[in-house]
Order: C-alpha cells, then sequence, then structure tokens
C-alpha cells in the first residue's frame, strides 16, 4: 500500500510513495504525531535524479525489517531538496555544525520530538561497515535514547539549536580595489589542474562561475594566465564524457580528471550557466567550438527538457537501475551500424578508435563517447546521427518534470546571450520567459517551484527573485522591451524589502530563517546574483539601486578580500561595481542591428539601453555622464577602452 507521499505533486516523493516506510510529507501531521507520541523524527532529504538517494532507498528505505522498525519507533519525513531549498539549506547548515565537513544527498537528519536536530549523516548503510554505523544499529540505539529522555541528547539539540540561529553581528568592513582580481587568479591557479583544465585532480565540477570570472579579469586586465585557464577548460570539457557529445548537454561532474567518467544526472542549472558561459567565451574570444557547444546545450534543452515553454528541473543518472545505461555504447552495435550505413571496416576501425569505443571500454565494461583530439573530424555529424539512433531503441533516463524559477531564469538568460548569433533564440527565450511568469508569477505574487501544469504552492525565496530579476535585465537588452525592466524593478524592490537588511540578505524569512549565500555552491549565491541585479538597474533605472549593491559589498568585504575565490560570482560583480559599466545607448533599430558587434566587445560590463531621441548616432556612457558620439558601430571597442 501506498504512504502518504502518494498524494504529493514532487516527483522525488512520487519515487517513495511505495517504500514500506510510513512516509509523511514535511508538515504538521507528522510533527504533531512525533510530538504526541514522543518519537524521534527521521528527516530524509534528497532529490529525484540523486544516484546516492536511489542507492539509499534500495538498501534501506526498501527493507522491511529496517521499515517495521522506523514505522513503529520514528516519525519519518521526506523532502525534496529542490522544491524546499529552505529547509535542505538550514539541515545543511546542521551537517556542517555536527560534523564539520560540508553535507550531501541524500541528507539524513534525526531529531528530538520538538524537532530539535542531534545528528547528522548523509548516506547510511543499512549495517555498520568500515567503521561506520549502519542504519539499523543507529535508529535502535537514537529509539531508544529518546524513549529513556536521555538528558545529553537533550542538551546537546538545544546547544544545536542556538548555534544555528543567525547571528546579530557588527562587520568591519574592508576596502577592495581591482588588485584583488590578482588574487583571485592566484587562489584559482593553485587549485588549478594543469594537464585536463578545472579546479581539482580527480573528481570535477564545471566551476562556471569561477571560468567566467577568469574570463573577464583577463579581458580587463590582460591577463594571460586566467585567459589560458579558461581556454584549457572550456575545451578539455566539451571533449566529451561529462559533455553528452551525442545529445548535447552536460552532466553533474565527472568522477575522474580527465572529464571522462560523468555521474550521469543532467541539472537544468548546469545546463544554463555552461551554455551562457560557451557563449562568452566563443564570443569574446572568437572561438566557434565554444559556440557550437553552446548552441548543444540549448538545441537539447529545448528538445529534451521542456514542455510548454518550461524547463524540467534534472534528467536521472541511472536507467532501469543502472548507472548511465541510455548513453553508454558497445563495439558491436556501433560496428554494425557503420556497417549498415556503408562504411567500409578500416573507416569504421577509425573511427572507433576516435571517439575512444573500445572492447574493453572505459565505464564498466562499456565505452563513453569521447574525442581523442579537440577537433571534430569532417564526418562526425554523419556518426552522430547514427549514435542518436541506436539511443532511440532505449529507454530515457527518467526526468523531474519541476519547474523551478531560478533555474529556468538560468536557462532563459542563457538564450537571450546567444540571441546574437541566432534570433530563433530570441523567440524562445521569449515564450519561455512569458511562459514562467504566466505559470509562477500569480496576482503579483512570486513562487518558487511546480510540477509541470500544476498551480505552485511554495513561496519564492532570494535566488527565484535575483536569478528572475537578472534574466529580465537580459530579456531587456536583446528585446529592448521596457516592460522586462520595469518588472526586473519590481523583483528587486520586492527582494529588498523581503530579504534585505542593511547589507545582509537573507535566503528565505518564513518557517526558516537561514542567511543567503555569498559562496558559490552547485550554482553561485543568491547575494551575487541579487547584487548584479542592482547594479544593472542602477546603470539602466536609477543610481539608488547602487547604493543598496554597495551596502552589500560593504557588508561582505572581508571575507571577499581575503579568499575572493570562494565568492566568484559576486566577486565578479565586486570588480564590475569597481570599474563601472558602460551603456551603448541609440534607437532601437541602431542597437538591434548590431547586436553581435555589440557582444563582441571585449569590455565586460557593457549594456545596451535603448534611447529614441540620439537620433542616427551611437551615444556611449558611464554611470553619471556620456563621454563619445559615434555613427560607426566599431569604433565603439576603442571609445569604451579610452574611457579608462
Amino acid at each position: 500500500m501506498a504512504n502518504r507521499l502518494q498524494y504529493e505533486d514532487s516527483p522525488y516523493l512520487q519515487q517513495h510513495k511505495d517504500n514500506p516506510v510510513d512516509w509523511y510529507p514535511w508538515g504538521d501531521e507528522a510533527f504533531q504525531k512525533a510530538e504526541d507520541e514522543q518519537k524521534a523524527i527521521f528527516i530524509s532529504i534528497g532529490y529525484s535524479s540523486c544516484h546516492w538517494c536511489h542507492v539509499m532507498e534500495h538498501d534501506v528505505f526498501e527493507d522491511e525489517t529496517i521499515a517495521a522498525f522506523l514505522n513503529e519507533h520514528i516519525v519519518s519525513i521526506k523532502v525534496d531538496r529542490e522544491e524546499r531549498p529552505d529547509i535542505d539549506k538550514h539541515y545543511q547548515e546542521v551537517h556542517m555544525l555536527l560534523n564539520r565537513r560540508p553535507g550531501g544527498w541524500p541528507t539524513s537528519i534525526f531529531s528530538t520530538p520538538q524537532n530539535k536536530a542531534f545528528y547528522a549523516g548523509t548516506y547510511i548503510p543499512p549495517q555498520s561497515r568500515d567503521q561506520m554505523l549502519g542504519f539499523t544499529e543507529l535508529i535502535k540505539i537514537i529509539a531508544e535514547k529518546i524513549a529513556e529522555k536521555d538528558a545529553d541528547l537533550f542538551k546537546n539539540a538545544d546547544e544545536i539549536e542556538h548555534f544555528l540561529k543567525p547571528e546579530e553581528r557588527p562587520t568591519q568592513a574592508s576596502k577592495l580595489t581591482e588588485k584583488v582580481a590578482a588574487t583571485f587568479v592566484r587562489q584559482a591557479g593553485d587549485n588549478y589542474e594543469p594537464t585536463y583544465g578545472g579546479f581539482s585532480p580527480n573528481t570535477k565540477f564545471p566551476h562556471s562561475s569561477t571560468l567566467n570570472t577568469l574570463l573577464n579579469i583577463a579581458l580587463i586586465q590582460d591577463d594571460k594566465k586566467a585567459l589560458k585557464m579558461v581556454e584549457h577548460t572550456l575545451s578539455m570539457m566539451q571533449r566529451g564524457g561529462m559533455y553528452d557529445l551525442v545529445e548535447g548537454g552536460f552532466c553533474r561532474y565527472s568522477v575522474d580528471e580527465q572529464w571522462l567518467v560523468p555521474h550521469f544526472e543532467k541539472m537544468t542549472y548546469d545546463n544554463g550557466l555552461l551554455c551562457a558561459l560557451y557563449t562568452r567565451a566563443g564570443t569574446l574570444l572568437d572561438n566557434d567550438s565554444f559556440l557550437r557547444t553552446a548552441k548543444e546545450i540549448a538545441d537539447f534543452m529545448l528538445e529534451k527538457m521542456s514542455e510548454n515553454d518550461l524547463f524540467y528541473s534534472a534528467s536521472d543518472a541511472d536507467t532501469n537501475g543502472e548507472e548511465g545505461e541510455y548513453f553508454v555504447y558497445d563495439v558491436e552495435e556501433v560496428q554494425s551500424a557503420l556497417s549498415k550505413d556503408g562504411f567500409t571496416e578500416q573507416e569504421a576501425t577509425s573511427i572507433l578508435e576516435t571517439l575512444e569505443i573500445t572492447t574493453a571500454g572505459n565505464f564498466e565494461g562499456h565505452s563513453i563517447v569521447r574525442l581523442k583530439d579537440s577537433e571534430r573530424p569532417e564526418w562526425f555529424e554523419r556518426i552522430r546521427t547514427l549514435l542518436k539512433e541506436i539511443r532511440n531503441g532505449r529507454d530515457y533516463p527518467f526526468i523531474d518534470k519541476k519547474v523551478q524559477v531560478s533555474w529556468n531564469a538560468m536557462m532563459i538568460k542563457a538564450l537571450y546571450q546567444l540571441t546574437p548569433h541566432d534570433s530563433r533564440y530570441l523567440r524562445s527565450a521569449e515564450r519561455s520567459l512569458a511562459a514562467l511568469l504566466d505559470s509562477m508569477h500569480i496576482d503579483g505574487h512570486l513562487y518558487h517551484s511546480a510540477l509541470i501544469n500544476r498551480a505552485p504552492k511554495v513561496d519564492a525565496f532570494l535566488e527565484d527573485y535575483a536569478y528572475l530579476g537578472a534574466t529580465l535585465i537580459a530579456a531587456y537588452e536583446q528585446s529592448l522591451d521596457e516592460a522586462h525592466l520595469i518588472q526586473a524593478q519590481q523583483f528587486a524592490n520586492t527582494a529588498l524589502e523581503k530579504f534585505y537588511d542593511n547589507g545582509r540578505w537573507y535566503f528565505s524569512r518564513g518557517e526558516f530563517v537561514t542567511e543567503a549565500d555569498t559562496q558559490d555552491s552547485s550554482y553561485p549565491g543568491a547575494v551575487g546574483v541579487i547584487v548584479d541585479l542592482l547594479l544593472s538597474l542602477g546603470t539602466l533605472v536609477e543610481e539608488r539601486y547602487r547604493h543598496f549593491a554597495y551596502k552589500t559589498i560593504e557588508y561582505y568585504s572581508m571575507k571577499m578580500g581575503k579568499t575572493p575565490v570562494y565568492f566568484p560570482y559576486f566577486f565578479d560583480q565586486v570588480l564590475r561595481h569597481i570599474k563601472e559599466d558602460r551603456v551603448i545607448k541609440a534607437s532601437e533599430s541602431m542597437l538591434k542591428e548590431n547586436a553581435l558587434t555589440f557582444a563582441q566587445v571585449s569590455y565586460p560590463y557593457t549594456m545596451l539601453q535603448r534611447d529614441d531621441s540620439t537620433a542616427d548616432e551611437f551615444l556611449i556612457c558611464g554611470i553619471k555622464s556620456c563621454f563619445a558620439t559615434t555613427k560607426d558601430p566599431n569604433s565603439i571597442e576603442k571609445q569604451i577602452e579610452n574611457s579608462f
């Protein structure tokens, strides 16, 4: 019999509806039961495409004996971290406090009947092993201590709750100058892996915001070291493995140094951020292969990961319980396809070698497609079609069809940034932005997420206002529709009202009061993105928004000055504040006719603004005044350069 999760919209909770565990969704019913019956609370947090969440479900939550004990002695709650990032953020802080290291997913929390946490872990095996306490033994100990009203346990829980309350502390400001950019490059260089690129020796994440900030520093300061890290990393990442050469799109991370063996889930936020990064790098560095990758990402997301112009949150790593089954190939099936398509045996052998498809394989006896060299051979597109056809006969991984405002905004912004290269992306971006606002901004109220075609229930968090506002700025610059600018201003005003406190920002102020992230984790922290929005509005609308951006930078400046590499997106906005925006003003027709030329301007903090009073000239401005006019769009690059 299905448990209470059968009534929930979340795909992740639906995955657990048939577990023998008597799961509750987050809510009063579960907490009241724990209080009334004086039982411990077990909170399990994950998401639908999480591989280790699936493993723990199979190992632990499908075990009838474990489930029976949980159901009798403990109240069990399932949480979708994508649906409730405020809950997840709170318990990640609990994990850090208790274990002195970051957590991950699945997150496993045990609390008192009053929901005061005292134990935090991630994946817990069913039985004890390798000096790790097993789930079976752990729940017996916890149930016994709660039943006995163990004084030390309850005291520890009270102390943990006290430490988790946001501190009301004064901060000492630090003066930040452009010189801190050298610190950023040095710190990034200390972590840089020179052979294959990236910022770790083995397991590698894309670190898109670090690369984006390095690109901007390279452009501003002609920093060759920063530029090399960007170009080399982007070139190596797109050769295949973590990047899906067959259908496009990046997986979450690679488990090796070569970007070869990925964790096969594909997330909307990774692909939105990387699409934007490859677009910028391709445009500013005149690299056609980067632009091709950006377009392939966009096309994958539009084809496989969208419905009714909205983007799903993720696709799974597993197919039929096997990680990567959909993505990998065997020599025999590819040889057969090549033969049927008219390739000779010699040609087939060469193709297989180039794509690193071998008998031994490079992943559990199978082969992940990866180019032996950086350049794609002339035959690549033809072979890519054959490889797609092989996949057509397979089951596609599970897709989480949840729509999240912040993640959709990232992908839509990338489509806008691709617009100067292909106008079809503008049409897609405009439709997606309209669909997102229609479905998630209802009667003046912004929501965070909803299963596609369902009504949203969870209120928006700071990241939703920040990312959506930044996307509306990108929408304005490409469409020049001032309605986008007005709406961006409205979202910024609401965010200031809801989450701002004299330079300090909160992620949520509802059930959980949690501070907003300044650091970048899976994607850029909300503080950096809201500063981006405020600076843009300060340039395009009203200078007072720059005041709020400055106060935010001042509040967090001490940490920023010491370790800027921890805050790449935010630090990029600090550099932007120091250097100041440049604005190209002209009529709508002149701006649209020269959109690609302006996208290629190397100064990274250049904005476009419609001004129909400029007649047949371009006006080049700073924050407070304009300093040049020209009729030649190709001279603007030099005019901006001479303004410093």
